[in-house]
């Protein structure tokens, strides 16, 4: 039977169209419904990359006897997390509250006007582990509201409470004065998890710290702390040497389930990747190791081979299975391999290739190879009697070959609804990969992308939608991470253009957050806005988890957006903001990583570069040159004159030297002398 939800923004949603189940969108249709008829409502959350989400929905929903059960006794929601997180937050935090932990598929059932009296994760079709089967959890839940409303009822209220009251007590509390101290504290407490020999943070699963990683190199920036180095530069060369990494096409997957990096859970999420592709590109420009740049630009290839619209917006993610098996499109035997390279003219190469990429009879990996690079090139070179560059390029032809084979290949599930926060993410690192790099094709992936945005994601009235899906369109309000990370990402476009209209945008996403999601009793901001509608309390989480937390990057667009204006409540803000939190950044680095390098820049004497001339001409780009050739994450520069002075505050006031580009090094807007030499420039940031 139909249900209601083939018209939705989001495959996860669309792909439950033809279930049994009559499913509903979360909106006012199905919450009266469920008012009208007085039935329970059974919400489940997932996402499109969730392999046991697929697990479930195979075995359950799609199961014609479940589904009747579900139909008779309740008003059933499906909600994709990626497009509604603040229906993700919200009841995950009622799960986590009733059971201890929380996951996905998440599975909830709620009295009709929305409180839940019930959560678990994952049920299977019959028991095992420990779980009951999932159509004797129905049959339970629904006797229990025919025959025990009074204490569901009882217990519902007491939950939304709870809920509520921890939701009033705000994480950005308690603070103390930022210091040095903080760091001690914070690169201590990364120590102690830190896996000396593979590299990351603690045992598996391993997830990629991108933000711990960008924290670690500011401490190397700041402090020239060894050891921070240490833990950088390990993680990073452990990660991209093995599974965790798409060897042939680029780009990370989500997890490893293992310690050494080498069976990843094989979804590739846009996130990761444009995270992950920063930080390469920051540890590139502080250590100049080749790997890290070819990792960017293998990165952000990916993205914009396999990832984008023709429009300009970034899909959301690829699953982790293909014809039904987590990882098939990725694994090789070692007769695939021979195969494949003999079919492209490469056969003498195949032992060469499968000594250096891991491959053997047995397989690594469940009887298969997952390619990973456990050994130097250089000593698989020095095995072989090859000079290194001929291996690298007899290998590089034979990626090529095995990447066109395994193109023939089922691809996995592609989620592509396009997220406005996630895009923002990506914006920033093409936009930084553009300048650094001298990469003229990501700077115009770049703008494409912001104007996508701006043409496809952005309401009349200049607030930002949350979800975009070709022949659908947008919908849903923008969070505060929508806002927050677009903003990042114009900024970072704007010091790659000097374009004045995304830096007009990043402060007019900036001015919207302030005025639409503020917290005002308690600072910080709520991750919905005022005009939001109404849920069971307004979520706000200050918590990095996979990505940066919407509050974490408000504050550090704040802190810059003042230094580009001189508009002291934008700093003031964020620096109550990150002060609040000088405990939950001592005490647990990883989970506050953006957080602690938003406090390495209050503290790092940040300076602003005001260039007055053509951002295009030779004499700027000669000093925007110095500027770019090194990783200066405490530093905001600005180039241009005439209409862009009227819009950039920090090049007001400022004027050429004797006909040429000039270049004003300045401290909170008290500014040294204004030179036009390169090396008088780099005199002045004490490079």
């Amino acid at each position: 039977m139909p249900n209601h939800l083939a018209d939705e923004t989001s495959p996860y949603l669309r792909q439950h169209a033809d279930n049994p189940v009559e499913w509903y969108p979360w909106g006012e249709e199905a919450l009266q419904r469920a008012r009208d008829e007085d039935k329970p409502i059974l919400l489940s959350i997932g996402y499109a990359a969730c392999h046991w989400c697929h697990v479930m929905a195979h075995e359950s929903f799609e199961d014609p006897a479940t589904a009747e059960i579900m139909n008779r006794h309740f008003i059933n929601i499906k909600v994709d997390r990626e497009e509604r997180p603040d229906l993700d937050s919200i009841y995950m935090s009622a799960v986590t509250a009733m059971t201890g932990q929380g996951g996905w598929p998440m599975t909830v059932a709620l009295t009709p006007d929305g409180r839940p009296f019930f959560g678990g994760t994952y049920y299977p079709p019959t028991p095992r582990h420990g779980l009951p089967a999932f159509q004797q959890l129905l049959q339970g839940l629904a006797q229990a509201w025919q025959t025990q409303r009074e204490e569901i009822e009882h217990s519902a209220g007491e939950i939304a409470g709870h809920l509520r009251q921890a939701s009033l007590v705000s994480a950005l509390g308690r603070g103390g004065a930022l210091n040095d101290d903080l760091f001690d504290q914070a690169l201590n407490g990364l120590l102690r998890t830190f896996d000396t020999k593979l590299g990351g943070f603690g045992r598996a699963p391993k997830f990629p710290p991108s933000m711990t990683l960008e924290f670690l190199l500011r401490m190397v920036l700041r402090r020239g702390d060894g050891m921070a180095r240490r833990m950088a530069e390990h993680t990073l060369t452990m990660m991209a040497r093995g599974g965790l990494y798409d060897h042939l096409g680029g780009g990370f997957a989500r997890y490893s389930t293992d310690d050494r990096w080498l069976a990843p859970h094989f979804e590739k999420m846009l996130y990761d990747n444009a995270l992950l592709a920063r930080v390469y590109l920051h540890a590139w420009q502080v250590t100049a190791e080749p790997l890290y740049r070819t990792v960017v630009e293998e990165t952000l290839d990916f993205a914009l081979r396999e990832m984008r619209h023709e429009a300009g917006g970034f899909y959301s993610s690829y699953d982790a299975d293909s014809e039904g098996e987590e990882g098939k499109f990725y694994v090789w035997s070692a007769d695939e391999v021979r195969a494949a390279l003999a079919n492209a003219g490469l056969a003498a190469d195949a032992d060469l290739f499968m000594a250096y990429y891991d491959v053997s009879e047995r397989g690594n990996w469940e009887g298969h190879n997952i390619l990973n690079t456990p050994r130097p090139a250089a000593e698989v070179a020095a095995e072989l009697g090859l000079d290194p560059a001929a291996l690298e390029t007899r290998l590089a032809a034979a990626r090529r070959a095995l990447y066109d084979a395994r193109a023939g290949r089922v691809w996995p599930g592609l989620d592509d609804k396009v997220l406005t926060a996630w895009n923002g993410l990506m914006l920033a690192a093409l936009a930084e990969a553009g300048a650094a790099l001298g990469r003229a094709d990501y700077t115009a992936a770049a703008v494409a992308n912001a104007e996508f945005i701006n043409a496809s994601l952005r309401r009349a009235d200049g607030r930002l939608l949350r979800s975009w899906k070709a022949g659908v369109g947008a919908r849903f309000n923008g969070y505060l991470e929508d806002y927050a990370f677009l903003a990042d990402g114009l900024l970072a476009l704007y010091q790659t253009t000097f374009d004045p209209r995304w830096f007009a945008w990043a402060r007019e996403l900036a001015d919207q957050m302030l005025a639409h999601f503020g917290d005002a009793t308690n600072g910080g901001f709520y991750d919905t806005a005022d005009d939001h509608e109404a849920l069971l309390h307004r979520p706000k989480d200050v918590q990095d988890n996979a990505t940066p937390s919407g509050n974490a990057m408000a504050a550090a667009v704040l802190l810059r957006l003042s230094l580009y204006t001189g508009e002291g409540h934008y700093w003031d803000t964020a620096e109550a903001m990150v002060s609040a939190l000088y405990e939950p950044m001592a005490r647990y680095p990883g989970a506050f990583a953006h957080w602690l390098g938003a406090a390495a820049f209050i503290l790092g004497e940040p300076r602003e570069v005001a260039i007055a001339g053509d951002p295009a001409a030779a004499d700027s780009r000669a000093l925007l040159d110095l500027i770019h050739g090194r990783y200066r994450p405490d530093l905001v520069v600005a180039v241009g004159e005439g209409e862009s002075a009227a819009v950039v505050p920090l090049l007001a006031g400022r004027e050429r030297l004797d006909g040429r580009a000039a270049a004003y090094v300045c401290r909170r807007f008290v500014c040294l002398r204004p030179v036009s030499e390169q090396q008088a420039l780099a005199e002045q940031l004490n490079d």
